[in-house]
């Protein structure tokens, strides 16, 4: 069931409705559709609007897996996807990147109508990547509690050999003294 306060384009208004409900105000931009302006905006809504690109084959992962938990304030340029079951080769359009991650049974969650990877599997691939967007991101899931960085170290090594799990190893364990109250983060790393 669509929600009623996502506006998506030639569903209840054309693109040019659309528009010109946010150029006065009325709405605001989420991921593909819009929203009240005066909406509360909620990890199930990010996901529901994200319905356009993902069909029913296709799951929310990493950095836009994080936008949709409250973890970063944006979205990304193109959302990151993977495959729910059936491999997918192509993607329609060019909103999205395909990221083709091997997921374990419970590593994907419904919100909002739409396949997101668990706080927990977004941060262990946010944490194998590694980027500097990864690791502001992974921080924050830590720091909300939606994701534990230990039980996620633990995964990893009983999941085997991972790719990049040397560099993960580094962050979680930075990120489990840092929710352990041990390691304070510097200015410098807050800020970045």
């Amino acid at each position: 069931m669509t929600s009623p306060f996502l506006y998506f384009p030639h569903e209840r208004l054309s693109p040019a409705e659309l528009s010109a409900a946010r150029l006065d105000g009325h709405l605001v931009e989420l991921g593909e559709g819009y929203l009240p302006a005066d909406a509360i905006e909620t990890p199930s809504m990010r996901a529901a609007s994200l319905r356009s690109v993902l069909g029913s084959r296709l799951a929310v992962a990493l950095l836009s897996a994080a936008w949709v938990w409250g973890a970063t304030p944006t979205p990304p340029a193109r959302h990151e996807v993977c495959r729910t079951g059936t491999r997918v080769t192509t993607l329609r359009g060019r909103r999205a990147v395909l990221s083709d991650l091997r997921l374990h049974p419970g590593e994907l969650t419904t919100v909002g109508g739409a396949a997101v990877t668990t706080p927990a599997r977004t941060l262990s691939d946010l944490a194998r990547r590694g980027t500097d967007d990864d690791a502001a991101a992974a921080r924050m899931l830590v720091r909300t509690g939606l994701a534990d960085p230990a039980a996620v170290l633990a995964t990893l090594h009983a999941h085997g050999h991972m790719p990049r799990i040397r560099s993960a190893e580094r962050l979680l364990g930075r990120l489990a003294a840092e929710a352990a109250g041990q390691n304070e983060p510097c200015q410098a790393e807050v800020t970045r």
